[in-house]
């Protein structure tokens, strides 16, 4: 097995060699987009500058190699996830792909009185549309609660399980805690109660292997962007049986199968949820994403991120003044901090003349904040090119940040 070479992957991350106010980009902000490997860059290239064409409905060259790399895309995303193609749909991104199952499959099977079960650590995206769905159906919305510094017990959401639950949706990672969560048991619980399950998987797929015949999870959805591929492309997975019985959530071109003034029918899925021009180039470009990914090792970025995750989170709670949200063992990805001195907003200010990019508010977890009674954090995220230097940086910038608040 070959050594995780970290100075190599780097050197594949044009953006990790520019300077930020003449310092040395420190990018701890991962969570919210990944930078891009050059292989993802050049296909992106290459597909709008050569290759570029509508897709499924052209006879010329053009549109049969572009159609042939889009589907290729599919393939490559069935395969890493495992999972046939025909369960994979391209979407805009995680939120187009929930918004997605809420409305076609809510609006279909959500009936009043029905109990929806989410987390208060949910993305908002996981969330609204939830909330949308069960103000117009009569449903409610049921939160399990998160404790910051342990592993998520399934049996939480177990005890708020009724025999009105329609839909469990969780994340398979916190974006504020970084808590991992025990996904096949919660989809196990689902399953056994006849709810569907639904994973928001933008922060967990990209720090492991994930397979969706060993989940066993109704729907599993991640964006593009955070798989170091480009932004306006996301997955939503489907068990195809599910799928089937959905009706369109959007209607235009692609999706059809005959259309008449009266009554129209529709594809089979995946394309049936796919409307209008795709994102072409996008999705050929994720697909260059995964294949990056798989060449790397999944697994060896996942060890290599936990280990300067852990080695960030003990350094950054060893600093005076500084308290650290999220010490599950089983965290990942992201560091979520506050200073007693200091509001987040002005932390990501001053680290950023020091080059060093984090995250700084509620990070579109607002009920999660609420349950902590802050406002809001500063976030440090990792990814594959992340390193232990990145944290002692952002150590040594917190100092300054002391300084300049007199403390």
């Amino acid at each position: 097995m070959k050594p995780y070479d970290l100075q190599h992957i780097r050197s594949q991350f044009p953006a990790l060699n520019r300077q930020v106010w003449n310092k040395p980009l420190v990018y701890l902000d991962s969570a919210a987009s990944m930078q891009k490997p050059r292989k993802v860059l050049e296909a992106i290239n290459k597909n709008y500058s050569f290759n570029y064409s509508n897709v499924h409905r052209g006879l010329h060259k053009l549109s049969e190699e572009a159609t042939s790399s889009y589907e290729s895309a599919r393939k490559k995303v069935a395969n890493f996830i495992n999972c046939n193609e025909n369960e994979v749909v391209f979407t805009s991104g995680a939120t187009a792909a929930i918004n997605l199952v809420a409305y076609s499959w809510g609006i279909k099977n959500i009936l009043p009185g029905d109990e929806i079960i989410i987390t208060i650590a949910e993305h908002h995206a996981n969330i609204v549309p939830w909330q949308l769905i069960a103000e117009q159906k009569g449903a409610s919305i049921i939160a399990a609660n998160v404790d910051p510094n342990m592993d998520f017990d399934a049996g939480v959401i177990k005890k708020l399980v009724t025999d009105k639950t329609k839909v469990i949706a969780f994340p398979h990672v916190s974006n504020v805690l970084g808590t991992t969560f025990p996904v096949k048991e919660i989809c196990k619980i689902a399953k056994d109660c006849g709810a569907i399950s639904i994973v928001d998987g933008c922060q967990g797929v990209i720090h492991e292997k994930v397979d969706m015949v060993d989940l066993g999870c109704d729907f599993y959805c991640f964006s593009g962007h955070k798989l170091y591929g480009p932004t306006g492309i996301g997955i939503l997975f489907g068990k195809y049986k599910i799928l089937e019985e959905m009706p369109p959530f959007l209607g235009g071109g692609d999706m059809i199968d005959v259309v008449r003034i009266e009554k129209s029918t529709f594809a089979d899925p995946p394309l049936r949820f796919e409307a209008g021009t795709p994102p072409i180039v996008e999705a050929i470009a994720l697909g260059e994403a995964i294949d990056w990914v798989l060449e790397v090792g999944i697994d060896k970025i996942g060890a290599h991120e936990k280990n300067v995750i852990d080695y960030g989170t003990a350094l950054l709670d060893s600093i005076d003044g500084v308290k650290v949200f999220g010490k599950a063992p089983s965290k990942t990805g992201v560091v979520s901090f506050t200073m007693d001195c200091a509001h987040s907003h002005d932390i990501a200010t001053i680290i950023d003349r020091e080059g060093i990019a984090v995250r700084a508010g509620h990070h579109c977890a607002q009920p999660l904040m609420d349950a902590f009674n802050l406002v809001s954090t500063t976030r440090a995220s990792v990814g594959a090119y992340s390193t232990i230097e990145d944290f002692d940086k952002l150590a040594k910038s917190l100092n300054k940040v002391k300084k300049i608040f007199g403390v």
